[in-house]
């Protein structure tokens, strides 16, 4: 599209955009459950006078993302402020990333919600559309608002479709809920994952997976010592184990010592929920053992960070706007 005749952005000023990683789906809530977890991305976008376009990359992904006008940032500023009527010049982007990327927590979605929050702040007041037309632009960029709603809202998000309107509605966490993510050491494509699963389910497991999403809503924001029995799913899990067996074989072993385990988003990240200081210690033992190296048997082992995380309740912040 030639946005030639369009106007530009003033240069001169700073946007810093801090944005928290996601876990969607926690077992059977498929493509309507998030939950924003304490693992941050931050952006900073400078307008410059000019046409260049200066892009500094660092952490997660400096090794093989693009560092043009093709990366997911750029082209997620320029539709935002294009379908606004505008056009960047020249613009100096440093992209810290903390989020692993093709892990399951909703990297994508941090990189579009953060660059179309510092498209909209970069406008004249007047032109800026608000937060709920981020979150449209967001889940159409994203293809689904389940990683998009969290990022944006912070907390347990719970996201549907209205024919062409993206909704979610945020539920407040209970305090006693602290998460534990492992980490391997490997990607893999979300589309690949989805590619697995069957075209259709039973009436039986489709019954199911209602009843344990609908209890984990409760379990989240009230009652934690369901956590357990409301992660169980029927959905998604089993058809995509084979594509992570090592995500999987780890799965069930932390369930079957009564964790609240789930794959996190398409994986293959693993998720244990805790709902108390004494879960969350055995959840960190267990976990840091099943996914400590073996000295004998390296090749069979791949690598893992464990992390304690919090609970993001604010979701996606402005953190600087200032004109230079």
């Amino acid at each position: 599209m030639d946005t030639a005749h369009l106007p530009r952005i003033a240069a001169g000023q700073t946007v810093t955009v801090r944005v928290p990683a996601t876990s969607a789906n926690l077992g059977p809530g498929f493509d309507s459950l998030g939950l924003a977890l304490s693992l941050y991305d931050t952006l900073t976008v400078e307008t410059l006078e000019g046409d260049e376009l200066l892009f500094e990359l660092s952490g997660e992904g400096s090794d093989s993302l693009p560092r043009d006008a093709s990366h997911l940032t750029v082209r997620s500023i320029d539709q935002a402020l294009t379908s606004l009527g505008y056009r960047r010049g020249g613009l100096r982007i440093v992209a810290q990333n903390v989020i692993p990327h093709g892990r399951g927590l909703g990297s994508s979605a941090a990189a579009i919600v953060a660059a179309l929050l510092a498209a909209q702040a970069l406008l004249p007041a007047e032109a800026q559309p608000g937060t709920r037309w981020v979150f449209q632009q967001a889940s159409e960029l994203e293809g689904h608002p389940d990683n998009v709603a969290p990022a944006l809202f912070g907390g347990l998000a719970v996201s549907w479709q209205e024919d062409d309107e993206y909704c979610s509605a945020k539920v407040p966490v209970n305090s006693g809920v602290h998460p534990v993510v492992a980490v391997p050491g490997h990607e893999l494509s979300t589309e690949a994952a989805r590619a697995m699963l069957p075209s259709s389910i039973s009436h039986q497991s489709a019954a199911a997976n209602s009843g344990r999403t609908a209890l984990l809503i409760h379990a989240l924001a009230t009652a934690p010592e369901y956590l357990f029995a409301a992660t169980e799913d029927y959905l998604h899990q089993g058809y995509r184990a084979r594509a992570m067996a090592d995500s999987a074989e780890l799965l069930e072993t932390l369930r079957e010592a009564g964790l609240a385990a789930v794959i996190s988003g398409a994986g293959p990240t693993v998720l244990v929920l805790t709902g108390n200081p004494d879960e969350l210690s055995s959840a960190l033992r267990l976990v840091e053992r099943e996914t400590a190296a073996d000295p004998g048997d390296f090749a069979a082992k791949i690598s893992w960070r464990v992390q304690q995380l919090e609970i993001d309740h604010d979701g996606a912040k402005i953190e600087l706007h200032r004109w230079l």
